[in-house]
């Protein structure tokens, strides 16, 4: 199956100002995220995030919030989006189709994806725009999901699936601007 604009949605989960600097690798993480959420908006694809516990981890990192259209931002307490009912995950309805990227991985981003395949969504876990404090965590996590189901993807491939064509004024600026 190709990952579809149309019926597709990107979930950021948890990129918290606190928990940032844990991470493996954050730096690098926060870039794949902003590349992604910039390519998602330049393509008309929604975009929502989450935070866990904004009282204890703080707010959305502010490279990614700038990045976030008005309002996409749902607190929760549960570690899955789904379970903390963020954006009506919980519900029926909603994209067919979810890339997902954030932190951690094993965690947050794990029991989110797992409860998404479970309510009959197709999931694409972006490998490099999703990061744990060690990386083996990061590793079994994402084997875990692709066992029950989600598809690994790298950020250029969701672009390119999104896009589907390179004959397009939108190919020649997503090409220009994010695939150099």
């Amino acid at each position: 199956m190709l990952i579809d604009a149309r019926n597709s949605c990107l979930l950021v989960i948890d990129v918290q100002g606190r928990l940032v600097p844990a991470i493996a690798g954050w730096q690098i993480l926060l870039d794949q995220i902003v590349w992604l959420i910039r390519v998602a908006r330049r393509m008309d694809v929604p975009v929502l995030a989450c935070e866990q516990y904004p009282q204890g981890l703080g707010p959305t990192h502010p490279a990614v919030a700038e990045e976030l259209p008005s309002g996409c931002i749902a607190s929760k307490l549960h570690f899955s989006a789904v379970a903390g009912a963020c954006h009506g995950l919980d519900q029926s309805g909603g994209a067919a189709q979810y890339i997902v990227c954030g932190m951690e991985t094993h965690v947050c981003v794990l029991q989110t994806v797992l409860e998404l395949l479970a309510g009959g969504k197709q999931v694409f876990v972006v490998e490099e725009a999703v990061g744990s404090r060690r990386e083996s965590d990061k590793s079994l996590a994402l084997a875990r999901m692709r066992d029950a189901g989600a598809c690994i993807v790298s950020r250029e491939m969701v672009a390119f699936e999104w896009l589907r064509r390179a004959d397009s004024d939108l190919f020649r600026d997503i090409s220009r601007n994010f695939l150099r």
